[in-house]
């Protein structure tokens, strides 16, 4: 969401979808091992700070524990994943070899129930 200044002095607030998603993981050994399997993954960024990683997606960022656990040389589960996640934006969906963050809540729908009734403005 951003605001920009109003002739009269407010703020305007533009409340339209980002599209995106993402995480924030601890600046530490496993967080950056996670970072790198994750850096040049199409519409993913990657941006490395003095105490954090911010890993944010377009759509959908996907962890693959199989693969997070290859680089790192052992096994890595949801729980390790959690231990270096700080914050989250976007739905997030924790599966047995896999996290998802969605940035649409209509596209995690099958696995958080989300109700996609359609709404009758009448």
């Amino acid at each position: 969401m951003s605001t920009a200044p109003t002739p009269a002095g407010g703020f305007a607030t533009d409340r339209s979808s980002s599209n995106r998603c993402g995480v924030t993981l601890m600046n530490n050994q496993n967080g950056h091992v996670v970072a790198d399997v994750m850096r040049g993954k199409p519409n993913v960024t990657v941006t490395d700070y003095p105490s954090m990683i911010r890993v944010d997606g377009v759509r959908l960022l996907t962890f693959d524990f199989e693969e997070i656990s290859e680089a790192l040389g052992f096994e890595f589960d949801v729980s390790d994943f959690e231990e270096i996640m700080s914050t989250h934006y976007g739905r997030m969906v924790h599966l047995d070899d896999r996290t998802v963050l969605f940035a649409n809540p209509e596209d995690a729908a099958e696995y958080i129930d989300f109700d996609l009734v359609p709404v009758s403005a009448d």
